[in-house]
Protein backbone atom coordinates (compact mmCIF):
# COMPACT_ATOMS: atom_id res chain seq x y z
CA UNK A 1 0.00 0.00 0.00
CA UNK A 2 1.62 3.38 -1.02
CA UNK A 3 1.50 6.56 1.30
CA UNK A 4 -0.79 8.11 -0.07
CA UNK A 5 -3.34 5.74 -0.14
CA UNK A 6 -2.76 5.34 3.91
CA UNK A 7 -3.29 9.13 4.39
CA UNK A 8 -6.78 8.83 2.68
CA UNK A 9 -7.97 5.85 4.40
CA UNK A 10 -8.40 7.12 7.44
CA UNK A 11 -10.34 10.52 7.91
CA UNK A 12 -10.69 11.77 11.50
CA UNK A 13 -11.10 9.45 14.79
CA UNK A 14 -14.55 9.89 15.73
CA UNK A 15 -15.34 11.27 19.12
CA UNK A 16 -18.14 10.19 20.71
CA UNK A 17 -19.51 9.41 24.31
CA UNK A 18 -20.03 5.32 22.95
CA UNK A 19 -16.29 5.71 21.46
CA UNK A 20 -15.47 6.40 24.68
CA UNK A 21 -17.12 4.00 26.99
CA UNK A 22 -15.43 1.44 23.71
CA UNK A 23 -12.29 2.71 24.52
CA UNK A 24 -12.26 2.48 27.77
CA UNK A 25 -13.75 -1.33 28.07
CA UNK A 26 -12.34 -2.81 25.16
CA UNK A 27 -9.18 -1.32 24.16
CA UNK A 28 -10.85 -0.18 20.60
CA UNK A 29 -10.82 2.72 19.14
CA UNK A 30 -13.59 4.36 16.31
CA UNK A 31 -12.43 6.23 13.05
CA UNK A 32 -14.12 7.47 10.35
CA UNK A 33 -12.98 5.94 7.16
CA UNK A 34 -13.03 6.48 3.37
CA UNK A 35 -16.22 4.93 1.64
CA UNK A 36 -14.23 2.34 -0.45
CA UNK A 37 -11.91 1.22 2.31
CA UNK A 38 -11.86 -2.47 3.10
CA UNK A 39 -10.65 -3.71 6.48
CA UNK A 40 -7.24 -4.95 5.84
CA UNK A 41 -6.28 -1.51 4.20
CA UNK A 42 -7.73 0.46 7.72
CA UNK A 43 -5.74 -2.56 9.40
CA UNK A 44 -2.03 -1.51 7.58
CA UNK A 45 -3.08 2.61 8.10
CA UNK A 46 -3.48 2.18 11.59
CA UNK A 47 -0.49 0.12 12.49
CA UNK A 48 1.85 2.28 10.22
CA UNK A 49 0.54 5.41 11.26
CA UNK A 50 0.62 4.92 14.69
CA UNK A 51 3.00 2.49 15.10
CA UNK A 52 0.35 -0.16 17.29
CA UNK A 53 -0.66 -3.39 16.70
CA UNK A 54 -4.07 -4.44 15.06
CA UNK A 55 -5.71 -7.17 16.91
CA UNK A 56 -9.21 -6.70 14.35
CA UNK A 57 -11.14 -4.28 12.55
CA UNK A 58 -14.81 -4.14 12.11
CA UNK A 59 -16.72 -1.63 9.79
CA UNK A 60 -20.19 -0.31 9.10
CA UNK A 61 -21.65 2.59 6.81
CA UNK A 62 -23.67 5.30 8.44
CA UNK A 63 -26.42 6.60 6.73
CA UNK A 64 -27.40 10.31 6.53
CA UNK A 65 -29.85 11.82 8.01
CA UNK A 66 -33.48 13.29 6.75
CA UNK A 67 -33.25 16.65 7.24
CA UNK A 68 -35.66 19.51 6.18
CA UNK A 69 -34.87 23.35 5.72
CA UNK A 70 -38.51 24.74 6.21
CA UNK A 71 -40.35 22.69 3.64
CA UNK A 72 -37.38 21.87 1.26
CA UNK A 73 -36.06 18.26 2.17
CA UNK A 74 -32.52 17.51 1.90
CA UNK A 75 -30.73 14.46 3.22
CA UNK A 76 -26.88 14.29 4.74
CA UNK A 77 -24.35 12.15 3.07
CA UNK A 78 -23.66 9.04 4.68
CA UNK A 79 -20.17 7.91 6.17
CA UNK A 80 -18.28 4.66 7.13
CA UNK A 81 -17.06 3.79 10.65
CA UNK A 82 -14.36 1.79 12.02
CA UNK A 83 -14.21 0.03 14.93
CA UNK A 84 -10.13 -0.74 15.65
CA UNK A 85 -9.40 -3.03 18.37
CA UNK A 86 -5.90 -3.28 19.44
CA UNK A 87 -3.43 -5.78 20.98
CA UNK A 88 -3.02 -6.14 24.67
CA UNK A 89 -0.56 -3.11 25.92
CA UNK A 90 -1.21 -0.97 22.76
CA UNK A 91 -2.68 2.60 22.71
CA UNK A 92 -2.82 5.32 20.96
CA UNK A 93 -2.38 8.83 22.32
CA UNK A 94 -4.52 11.86 19.72
CA UNK A 95 -3.77 14.53 21.46
CA UNK A 96 0.25 13.80 21.01
CA UNK A 97 1.48 15.23 24.30
CA UNK A 98 5.13 14.11 24.49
Amino acid sequence: MNKERIFSVLLAPHISEKATMVAEQGNAFVFKVAKDANKLEIKKAVESLFDVEVRSVRTLNVKGKQKFFGRISGKRAGWKKAYVSLAEGQDIDFLGAE
